[in-house]
């Protein structure tokens, strides 16, 4: 497995790469409060400085712990970052559904929640010429663990290659916080929500099984589970050819 600095110095260049290919001046990133975005964003400050990185926190009826977080990512990081409210929007657009006798699910709430920040990190990427960096990991895009046209809609995915046990190692080397190295996985879809319990297994079990192909049975058949019903995310919309 490599060692932590070669994978930063290589995500480094290839993100300068891909975003000179595209003819804009550096990224945006959603910052969460977790471990993925914070190290996404310390990638984004060591690439292209602190003009060209913005980060966005996007709070929406959420843990007011996690904004706390971010903030005290991007001042250790020393980077840019706006907060944009999205209690109201959200509401606004509940609200609609609920006048047309449709009541939104638990589960699809929370995605759009996910869904109105990605909306959000666009507009401000289109408007200043960045582009849209995606924080999923490996360990959860196999899985599945992301939401479609959420925080998967993305213009490039630097750690989607890593397993979660690479990101934290990649977390120290970068001197990320150690409260968000430590912290408790969680998507933040509703209170009291974590990766890990929505999985119904760890996040080592999971890579251990990825690297190696090794895992319990139980767990095994559970990964295996989520990939398959999940193939419908990594791939784009399937067209119907005439």
């Amino acid at each position: 497995m490599r060692e932590p600095e070669e994978l930063v110095n290589y995500i480094q260049a290839w993100l300068k790469a891909r975003v000179s290919e595209a003819g804009a001046r550096g990224i945006i990133v959603g910052l969460s409060g977790g471990i993925d975005s914070a190290v996404v964003a310390a990638l984004g400050r060591r690439a292209f400085g602190r003009e060209n990185l913005l980060t966005l926190i996007m709070p929406c009826h959420s843990d007011e712990s996690d904004a706390n977080d971010a903030i005290l990512v991007a001042n250790s990081l020393d980077i840019n970052y706006k907060i944009i409210e999205l209690d109201k929007t959200f509401d606004a657009l509940a609200n609609e559904f609920s006048l047309n006798n449709i009541a939104l699910s638990k589960l699809a709430q929370a995605n759009l929640k996910a869904r109105l920040r990605m909306s959000s990190l666009y507009a401000a990427a289109q408007t200043l010429n960045l582009l849209v960096c995606g924080t999923s990991n490996r360990s959860e895009y196999e899985t599945g663990y992301f939401t479609k046209y959420g925080d998967s809609a993305s213009d490039l995915l630097p750690l989607a290659d890593l397993l979660k046990t690479q990101v934290r190692a990649i977390a120290k080397y970068l001197n990320i916080p150690e409260k968000i190295i430590i912290k408790a996985p969680s998507a933040g879809l509703w209170a009291n929500q974590t990766d890990e319990a929505e999985m119904g297994f760890s996040y080592e079990q999971l890579d251990k099984y990825l690297e190696t192909g090794e895992a319990d049975s139980d767990v095994k058949l559970k990964i295996d589970a989520m990939h398959a019903r999940s193939e419908h995310k990594r791939k784009p919309a399937p067209i119907c050819k005439i």
